[in-house]
């Protein structure tokens, strides 16, 4: 696959002539660096210039960092797409937001007026991603994403001083200062992607719920989805620490150490099924030899394991949603089981917006606080360290880390 044009990377980013920042620059696989980069300017009327102060990096930033995505990253790309901040300047046709906001970067970048955006499945923005790349090879092009290889618009992330947000009235969120950054921070990315798992899933009141993945989104669309009324929720990983926690938030843990068919497993304890299944590991999780053989041979790009188990424990009839990160093909999915079993499955990016205020209402009002993703704190300076620790399961605490830039250090000494 070749680069996307120069031209995205026009419209995407333009920088400051003269003044630095510090940002994790992509430089190949396994390899990222803090490097000093232009600062973004406003390059269009509904701009604004965010100066970061918390960010944090996601799983599916593991996808670029371990070479998954070589074929569509750039040596020099700005990374990330969770970040907070306080607004430094606005385009003039910023109308919500004003300097000195506290503000929330969602990672979808959605025009708000193409017929997706007006249906509110923003991550399907007709207009923010000029990848022709992408078109070729979905027959469509999605939304642009912040740091996020050139097939999602070739957009400098957040894990940055400084971030230029398009459309900045739509793509980020107003947020009290009183509340806690971490509150917040969660809110950037993992707590919409939770909930749009729940979404899909369409889980409500008395549901049997199965999730696979116990990292930061899994646990939390456990947790969410017993806010929306599930009655149980099986937590399927083979983290230990992980499913400890799941375990104590009130959920069924099943390790697949223990458990090498979880889908039998929970079929024996739940002989109807799960009403609702949800993928959220990608396609990172699987170790199997044949998955293996086929990637290195050119032949699968990502793996079905995962899926064919929340297929197999959902009832006839019941909803399965795909939350973790499938990109490319799969051979031996169950087309058969999905279509005799009459199961509902859904898929797709975050519709960010569209959750909003609700999810920070929930937060403000004492009703859900997604703080308890972040299991460490750090400088930002130390993120390509971080981004090892990550890759390598080694995070203290086992799950996200929050990374407070100098500008957040200096605002909370204040």
């Amino acid at each position: 696959m070749s680069k996307v044009a120069d031209p995205v990377r026009t419209i995407a980013y333009k920088p400051h002539p003269t003044e630095k920042m510090k940002a994790a620059i992509w430089t190949g696989t396994k390899s990222i660096e803090l490097g000093i980069v232009a600062k973004p300017t406003i390059t269009a009327p509904k701009d604004a210039i965010i100066h970061i102060t918390h960010c944090t990096i996601c799983g599916s930033d593991l996808h670029m960092y371990a070479g998954d995505m070589n074929n569509v990253m750039e040596k020099g790309l700005i990374m990330g797409h969770e970040a907070i901040g306080i607004v430094e300047e606005i385009g003039s046709e910023v109308k919500d937001l004003k300097v000195g906001d506290r503000v929330i970067i969602l990672p979808v970048i959605a025009c708000g007026k193409c017929f997706y955006c007006k249906r509110k499945e923003f991550s399907l923005c007709d207009e923010t991603n000029p990848s022709k790349e992408m078109e070729q090879m979905y027959g469509h092009r999605l939304s642009g994403i912040f740091g996020y290889s050139l097939v999602t618009g070739g957009y400098p992330g957040n894990q940055a001083e400084y971030c230029r947000v398009p459309n900045a009235d739509l793509v980020c969120v107003k947020a009290p200062k009183e509340t806690p950054a971490e509150s917040l921070l969660g809110l950037a990315d993992v707590t919409p992607t939770a909930w749009h798992g729940n979404e899909l899933a369409e889980v409500g009141e008395g549901d049997v719920v199965g999730v696979w993945g116990c990292g930061a989104v899994g646990l939390s669309i456990q947790r969410l989805a017993k806010l929306r009324g599930a009655r149980k929720v099986y937590a399927v990983d083979k983290d230990a620490n992980r499913l400890s926690i799941a375990a104590a938030y009130g959920m069924i843990p099943v390790n697949v150490n223990e458990h090498k068919d979880p889908a039998a497993y929970i079929l024996s304890r739940e002989p109807n099924g799960l009403d609702r299944g949800i993928e959220a590991s990608g396609f990172r999780s699987t170790n199997s030899m044949a998955h293996a053989t086929m990637r290195s041979l050119g032949i699968e790009g990502d793996s079905s394991d995962t899926v064919s188990a929340v297929i197999k424990a959902t009832r006839k009839g019941g909803n399965v949603a795909l939350i973790g990160d499938f990109f490319y093909t799969t051979n031996d999915f169950p087309i058969g089981m999905l279509m005799e079993k009459a199961i509902t499955l859904r898929g797709g990016q975050l519709y960010a917006e569209k959750y909003f205020p609700f999810l920070l209402d929930l937060v403000t009002e004492g009703k859900y606080d997604p703080a308890f993703i972040f299991s460490h704190k750090d400088k930002f300076e130390t993120i390509p360290k971080s981004y090892e620790d990550f890759n390598n399961h080694q995070i203290p605490g086992g799950l996200k880390v929050c990374l407070v830039t100098a500008f957040g250090r200096a605002q909370s000494a204040q």
